[in-house]
């Protein structure tokens, strides 16, 4: 059983930062693709920025320049940096996650979402 464990969300003025991370436990063999993702009252879920294993990382053109994110393979864990948020970055956002477990099984998976609230 592999889960996904999210936490660092929060309120916080608009130009503040956030740090969020996640954390992934259980029968992991390896992990892959991590990201974060974001919903917001009344819209869809999207993207906000992918990692690879090798670390190379891909930004939604909204957070560019504001977001980073990272991971430490060691720990299976991935972060995502925060800084100059704006009201419309409030949203729960979820990580997620490509997991071979230990019985070879790949899957994604998602964490449980962690609020984010940016005030104006």
């Amino acid at each position: 059983q592999v889960q996904l464990v999210e936490s660092g969300g929060g309120l916080v003025q608009a130009g503040g930062s956030l740090r969020l991370s996640c954390a992934a436990s259980g029968s992991i063999y390896s992990t892959n693709l991590m990201g974060w993702y974001r919903q917001a009252p009344g819209k869809q879920r999207e993207l906000v920025a992918t990692i690879t294993h090798g670390e190379s990382t891909n930004y939604a053109d909204s957070v560019k320049g504001r977001f980073t994110i990272s991971r430490d393979n060691a720990k299976n864990t991935v972060y995502l940096q925060m800084n100059s948020l704006k009201p419309e970055d409030t949203a729960v956002y979820y990580c997620n996650a490509d997991i071979v477990s230990t019985s070879y099984t790949a899957r994604r998976y998602w964490g449980q979402g962690t609020q984010v609230t940016v005030s104006s």
